[in-house]
């Protein structure tokens, strides 16, 4: 049984593999140029917005699992100031540390 789990093993690995191959090369295997509907365009601007906000939110509303049900989370503050030195200063690098000088002191000397 175990010649049998490995053969499958290899087959799942290869068919994977050729499966990324292809859709990576897809628009190099192509013999005519393709433009994407400017709708795509559009969208595709918006991506990167929803991506970090996907990872980041759930991050910062929730603690094992569950939402946070208390105001005493440091993550709640350093968010906020995050948030509120961005669209002041439109910077990333400042929104970073003042995220961070918000929430370490916080962390390690309220223990939220």
């Amino acid at each position: 049984m175990k010649g049998a789990t490995d053969a499958w093993t290899l087959l799942a690995i290869a068919g994977l593999a050729a499966m990324t191959v292809l859709s990576r090369c897809f628009f190099f295997i192509l013999d005519r140029h393709w433009d994407l509907p400017d709708w795509a365009h559009r969208a595709l601007q918006y991506a990167p917005v929803a991506a970090l906000a996907g990872v980041v939110v759930p991050e910062v509303v929730m603690a094992n699992g569950q939402l946070v049900t208390t105001w005493q989370d440091a993550r709640l503050f350093a968010a906020l100031a995050g948030v509120a030195v961005y669209f002041w200063r439109k910077s990333v690098l400042q929104t970073l540390v003042l995220g961070m000088a918000v929430y370490l002191p916080l962390h390690l000397v309220l223990g939220w």
